[in-house]
């Protein structure tokens, strides 16, 4: 009954904990988002007030040159060229003023009597343009607004256009003249947007992509378009008929960080700025809420255990006591009744009772000390592996941070969890194998755990300067317990490991193949090979050739029972090649 209700306060613990702990990422992953969300508005704003103030600062450019003396000559005289000619000049000073990529004027037909390219190979004089909807929309006496690929230049941009009059009087009674139209480049704002990390798009009313700090996602839509849409962008050729497809049709390392965004609404022609917050960054965010958590949780969890155990010992101490009392008073009632009649015996008896309780004593002091060494010489080399691990990639995480490369510093702290909860299976095995008793039984692929255990091993050979070399000759599964496995793999390649150090040529070789019904893992080293001497008592408890601390002599026996009790065989000998080989062998998967 006590042992179910520990055991039921235990699960109502954990269960706990994994509440809270999932409670902390939800709650930080909505705290990151939202101010992250925040941040990217605010951002947003800045770079709507930036790009609204430079399509703002040439709004009156264009209107302001219809009023030019020569404007009106030349549209009532298209065929002088001298005045074409100065005009042509004059707009080309003026462009060069303003830096703007072109002025230039159509006739009521959208012909381009003059422009401030007409010295250049792509001159827009003699080019119609009556097909752009600003021409559209400036001969009918509004502003014409449009952004696309220029049709003579391929150049995209953006462009403003106003109609002409004879004069300021004559605007609101008749027809215009002419267009005047100013060309703008806004593509500096995608070298200004390539220094943010996440994504920023300018899309147009029907969702097109036309700058962003995404080069791939240029051109494409924010959703599928409808066919409506894409017939008017081939009538007015705004794109430079380029086939228009979903930013999501992209590959997947292209379309990356597409997804939730802030927007807002910038210009008269219903643009829409984006940012694409990174949800990278809330996860992790959330992730290293959600650790803090749980490394509290453990705290907590160690200290109420160490309280636990300390009124158990306690506990015990006081019964001790209390049994031992009673003890002694029946015994010496008992000595006093039988003083009476044996007292010729009374000084034997006395010297046996100094000698109970002595011998009693010691029993007790020795219980203690074995069990204390079970547990210590236990749990010390069990978890000494997966502690080198932690150690291993916190060292990475540090390098990493130092560097400034998140990404591998939250990969390094993943591994960490994962060795942490390596600890806990290891520790409920321990246990386990204590009792007698054996966890549930699964298939394991050799392979991996054999990349698991040259996972955890990797640094250890690197800080030694050693090679391991891993050969998957056949994959092989077996049935086992995962974890047990690789707690064998990497026993060995410790072994392994500490025999190469003094060696000229730091080399282990492992490799996995299959010998009738039996998979077969071979781990040879490149050091001095094992004495005669040693080979007599390698698997036995306690027995170790290393110097004082730096091991206990239970690794390989420890292996060894792990491996006979998965019906296997672990075996020692020295290769032929020099140095030692470990071959474990254990019964392959029956294939029903």
């Amino acid at each position: 009954m006590k042992v179910r209700k520990t055991l039921a306060l235990v699960a109502l613990a954990i269960a706990f904990s994994v509440a809270v702990v999932v409670a902390t990422y939800i709650f930080a992953a909505q705290k990151a988002t939202n101010d992250i969300r925040e941040a990217s508005d605010r951002q947003l704003q800045i770079i709507a007030l930036d790009l609204g103030s430079v399509l703002d600062k040439f709004e009156t450019l264009p209107y302001a040159l219809g009023f030019q003396s020569d404007v009106v000559q030349a549209l009532a005289r298209p065929d002088d060229q001298v005045i074409i000619q100065r005009l042509n000049q004059t707009l080309q000073l003026i462009q060069r003023q303003s830096k703007v990529v072109a002025i230039y004027m159509l006739d009521r037909k959208g012909t381009t009597l003059a422009s401030s390219n007409w010295d250049t190979p792509t001159s827009f004089v003699g080019r119609d343009f009556g097909f752009r909807p600003y021409f559209s929309e400036a001969i009918k006496g509004n502003a014409g607004r449009f952004y696309g690929i220029g049709n003579a230049t391929n150049i995209p941009g953006y462009f403003i256009a106003q109609p002409i009059y004879a004069s300021a009087a004559a605007r609101d009674n008749d027809t215009p003249l002419g267009v005047m139209v100013v060309k703008i480049d806004l593509t500096e704002f995608e070298h200004t947007w390539s220094s943010s990390e996440d994504p920023i798009t300018l899309s147009d009313h029907s969702g097109v992509v036309f700058l962003s700090n995404r080069p791939a996602w240029k051109y494409h839509s924010l959703y599928p378009i409808k066919g409506e849409t894409q017939l008017d962008l081939a009538g007015t050729h705004q794109y430079a008929d380029q086939a228009i497809t979903p930013v999501t049709s992209l590959p997947k390392n292209l379309r990356a960080g597409f997804g939730d965004h802030v927007t807002r609404t910038i210009g008269r022609l219903g643009w829409q700025l984006m940012l694409f917050p990174s949800q990278a960054r809330i996860a992790r965010v959330a992730a290293l809420w959600a650790l803090a958590a749980a490394l509290l949780l453990a705290i907590a969890g160690i200290s109420l255990w160490a309280l636990y155990q300390r009124r158990r010992r306690l506990e015990e101490r006081l019964s001790s006591a209390e049994y031992l009392d009673r003890t002694i008073a029946q015994r010496t009632q008992e000595l006093m009744v039988a003083n009476h009649t044996l007292e010729a015996k009374y000084a034997k008896l006395k010297e046996t009772e100094h000698l109970l309780r002595s011998t009693q004593n010691e029993l007790i002091q020795a219980g203690k000390l074995t069990m204390l060494g079970q547990m210590a010489a236990g749990v010390a080399h069990e978890l000494a592996q997966p502690l080198a691990a932690i150690r291993a990639f916190a060292d990475n995480a540090i390098t990493f941070l130092g560097r400034q490369q998140a990404d591998k510093t939250a990969e390094n702290l993943t591994h960490i969890s994962n060795a942490s909860a390596r600890m806990g299976k290891i520790i409920g095995q321990l246990n386990s194998f204590s009792r007698n008793s054996y966890d549930t039984v699964a298939v394991i692929d050799l392979q991996k755990s054999i990349e698991a255990a040259a996972l955890l091993m990797r640094n250890e050979f690197q800080t030694h300067g050693a090679s391991l070399h891993i050969d998957i000759r056949q994959a092989a599964h077996v049935v086992g317990d995962a974890v047990r496995t690789e707690q064998v793999l990497i026993n060995l390649l410790r072994n392994a490991l500490d025999a190469v150090d003094n060696a000229q040529q730091k080399n282990v070789w492992l490799t996995l193949e299959k010998e009738d019904s039996e998979a077969v893992i071979r781990i040879h080293d490149s050091g001095a090979g094992i004495p005669a001497q040693v080979a007599l008592h390698l698997f036995e408890p306690f027995f170790t050739t290393k110097p004082s601390g730096k091991g206990l002599g239970l690794g390989l026996a420890i292996s060894s029972s792990i491996v006979q009790a998965m019906n296997g065989r672990l075996q020692a000998n020295n290769h032929s090649d020099g140095g030692a080989e470990f071959v474990l062998r254990l019964p392959l998967l029956v294939q029903s």
